[in-house]
Parts: structure tokens; sequence; C-alpha cells
């Protein structure tokens, strides 16, 4: 009766590899977070605890079993996210919640990109308790094997509502008042509603094509449309969103000739000057991620500063090299 609250992904496929081959591990190394990373934080925020090597040889241990352990340095949030470069981990401890009784999502057909936002956007500012926010545009929509948005041919906007029966009932019922200038919202039940949900937190939309470039973009929800607007402007862009828009996940065609590469990753770093976000190419060739910066390029202090904390974690480079900014 217990869940991962923060969802974690599985990748493999997307990746071209095989479905259920992630480990806790990894996913914290990454720090993986699913769709309900709006409601229930990120991954990294249910890391308690781990014990670890460094490159240096040295076993360290952070944390603890317990949430209100303070001691010490809190490496577990340093160790998130750091894609492996810094320590191999060799048990970690994280909290879970209780596994929701009942889910509905309230689904609403047709919408352009920007009414999608601002859609999520009151959703998720209202007093409804939505655990998941996305939308689909058409041609990605049209790949969901849930047929209300298979089927629908047309664009969809999904939000999620999780909890004890009776109050996701009354939620439901207010949230698709709410939203009824925005169209004729559709339900989908729990068993439904969990098989999209794992499509999109699985970014199911874009295992089939194997050869095209995918990149995962973090920006304000409100400049994502924008954003999504101007790489369309200049590259054959597919693109969904989640976390309420805040999560751009885009699909670009791949080219072997090392200009058009560059030029891509240009248009795609271009487009979100002045949001405040960032973009990392999570699905490429070999020679594509060895051309161009596979996340995003950090300032020149902050740049300092992570170069000091690899060099102290891991001197001679053995971790990880290559990944992230644990150089070559």
């Amino acid at each position: 009766g217990q869940c991962l609250a923060f969802e974690p992904a599985d990748y493999g496929p997307l990746l071209g590899g095989a479905a259920g081959a992630a480990t806790i591990g990894g996913v914290l190394a990454c720090n993986l977070s699913g769709p309900r990373r709006i409601a229930a934080g990120a991954a990294r925020d249910h890391f308690l605890g781990a014990q670890a090597v460094s490159g240096r040889g040295e076993a360290f241990k952070s944390g603890g079993r317990v949430m209100k352990n303070v001691t010490g340095y809190d490496m577990c949030k340093l160790l998130a996210g750091s894609f492996g470069t810094l320590a191999v981990m060799t048990e970690v401890t994280f909290k879970l919640l209780p596994a929701p009784e009942e889910t509905r999502t309230v689904l609403v057909h047709g919408l352009e990109d920007a009414a999608a936002v601002e859609a999520m956007t009151r959703a998720l500012q209202g007093p409804w308790e939505v655990s998941g926010a996305a939308h689909l545009t058409r041609p990605l929509a049209a790949t969901s094997a849930v047929s209300s948005v298979g089927d629908a041919d047309a664009a969809a906007t999904a939000l999620r509502l999780e909890g004890p029966a009776p109050s996701v009932a009354a939620r439901f019922a207010a949230l698709s008042e709410e939203l009824s200038a925005f169209g004729g919202p559709e339900e989908l039940r729990t068993r439904e509603s969990n098989a999209l949900w794992r499509e999109i937190g699985n970014v199911a939309p874009f295992m089939e094509d194997q050869d095209r470039h995918i990149w995962r973009i973090s920006v304000p929800p409100s400049a994502a449309p924008g954003v999504v607007d101007r790489i369309s402007a200049s590259l054959d862009a597919l693109a969904f969103y989640d976390w309420g828009g805040g999560l751009i996940w885009l699909s670009l065609p791949a080219t072997g000739d090392g200009a058009q590469v560059v030029e891509s990753e240009r248009i795609v770093r271009a487009a979100m000057a002045g949001t405040g976000g960032h973009a990392t190419l999570i699905r490429a060739d070999a020679e594509t991620r060895r051309t161009v910066p596979v996340f995003e390029p950090q300032p020149g202090p902050l740049a300092r500063l992570t170069a000091r904390v690899k060099e102290n974690f891991d001197p001679k480079g053995i971790l990880n090299a290559g990944r992230m900014y644990a150089g070559v």
C-alpha cells in the first residue's frame, strides 16, 4: 500500500533499452521524477540517506533512515542529480508515502498549447490538489494506447486527481465545472488514468522513432508555448508538456551533418533565452553527444565551483568520465 511518491520514470525503452531495467540507485543518481513531481516533489526530496564510495576510494555516509536526521552535510542532495560522477552509492534510504486509493483524470480535448497551459495553471493554482498536469499535442495524443486519448483525433490536456474516493469525486466535479469554459471535460477512471500517466512519465510518445533526438527542457510554464513556437519556426519539432507546462519533451529530426547538429542545439538554447530555463539532450547518437553540450552550459563561476566539487570527490576522474561536467 506504499509508493514512491515522486513517480520515477522508466526511460529504458525511450533510450532503446529494456523496460524495467532501471535501479533505484540510478533513479536517485539522475534525480528522475515523473508527473507527480509538481505535487510530491523531486526524487531528491525523498532521498533520506546513502552510503557511498568516492573516487578516492573512501567510504562515507550521509543522512539517515528518518526524516528528522539533520546531522552533518546533506550529501544526498549533492549526489542526487550527479549522474554517478561523484561517488558510487552502495546503499540508499528513501521515503515512501501511501499509494492513492483512487485516481481520476479530467481530460479536455482540442486546446492549443497556450490555452492548455492556461487551463493547467488555473487547475494547479486552485484548491483541487492536482497531482499531474500534462498536454499532448494532436500528433502525439494519437500515439496513446488509451482510447479516450488516442482515438479522439485532437490534442489532449490531462489533469489528475488522487486520494480517498469521496474526496476525488468531489474535486473531480468541481474541477470539471471550473474547466468547462475550455470545452466539455471527460473523465478517465483509475485504470485508464494510470495507463495514461505511465505513458506520459515514460515519454512513450517518443519511444517508437528511435532516430529522432530527444530534449528535456525546463522553463517557467508561462514561457513554454513560446519556446516551442520559436523552435518549431526553424526545426521539424514535436513536443508535449508535463508539470503544468514547466517540462517540455521535445523531439527533433536527427541529422548526420555536424554543422546542422550544432545549429539545432543553438536554436534550442536560443529559444530559452531570458526564461531562466535549461535543456538536456536525453537521446542522440554518440557523434552528436560528442559534438554539442548534452547538459546546459554553466556560467564561469558555477563551472569552476562544479570542477572543484568533482576534484574533491574524484581527483583522478574515474567515475563516469565524460558524463555531465565530469570532463573526459
